[in-house]
């Protein structure tokens, strides 16, 4: 094995560990949505467009169609079956409407790339016919996996809140994209290569966006802890003046009572 194949290697392994806590990393998140019941304003696109991309990545790094890409296909292949969970948590604590869209997305992508498959396995006779096919639609799809945040990054321009845009998930999204940028260019393969490098500076946005706006998210959150403490207290004083006129108008009919001038 040659020095670069080493390093090819070594960079590959690496990459496959960061995509690894890249797909795990919004488990914090599904732990808050699953003891609170509900998955509030958090989207599913990112995980239908994390699990589309893993597909076409698997099936791009298959030998059939792109061979010695093994390490290709173990980290997509995990991070389907990760992908997979979430959006199964999204189909339980969702609306009817919201899980109406998710189930929709969810067919439409196995639709896709079944009809994918077929056609690269059965149509496509030589590997570097299969390569270019399934690299070019790979990159679409790995750039809109990196670009699936953006609807997320409006709310959080608009509400200049980052509550609801999952920092370490950004994080992981930026070391991803770096680890595999360099992979891809050990030697270039511009399938992975370009996505890669678009999705390392869309983390990058993310990034600076969670820097600016995390000291409004914590204004906001305190805020909004603080109202719902003084609406409290506000209900108790209620029932205390509540309390204290009712036993006023006790004492006051006591002494009607027992007072000889009431007689």
């Amino acid at each position: 094995m040659s020095t670069a194949e080493i390093a090819r290697t070594a960079v590959g392994i690496i990459g496959n560990v960061i995509a690894g806590c890249m797909f795990l990393s919004p488990v914090p998140t599904f732990v808050g949505i699953c003891k609170k019941g509900s998955v509030e304003q958090y989207s599913p696109v990112p995980y239908l467009a994390t699990l589309m991309n893993c597909m076409v990545w698997t099936l791009y790094g298959l030998p059939m169609v792109h061979p010695h890409s093994f390490l290709v296909v173990t980290i997509n292949g995990a991070g389907c079956v990760v992908e997979i969970i979430y959006i199964t948590l999204f189909l339980i604590y969702s609306d009817r409407k919201k899980r109406l869209k998710v189930f929709l997305g969810l067919l439409l992508e196995l639709i896709f790339i079944f009809l994918l498959s077929f056609v690269s396995l059965t149509m496509l006779h030589t590997v570097n016919k299969r390569s270019a096919v399934v690299g070019t639609i790979c990159m679409l799809f790995n750039i809109g996996m990196y670009a699936s945040p953006l609807s997320i990054m409006k709310l959080v321009i608009k509400t200049k809140s980052v509550e609801f845009m999952p920092f370490f998930l950004s994080l992981a999204s930026f070391g991803n994209g770096v680890s595999w940028t360099i992979y891809a260019l050990i030697p270039f393969d511009p399938f992975i290569a370009i996505p890669n490098g678009i999705g390392t500076m869309f983390a990058v946005v993310q990034l600076i966006l969670y820097a600016s706006y995390y000291k409004s998210t914590q204004e906001q959150i305190a805020a909004r802890k603080n109202n719902g403490k003084g609406e409290m207290n506000l209900s108790e004083v209620v029932v205390g003046m509540s309390n204290a006129t009712v036993q006023d108008n006790k004492k006051i009919t006591a002494i009607d009572h027992s007072s000889p001038s009431a007689k």
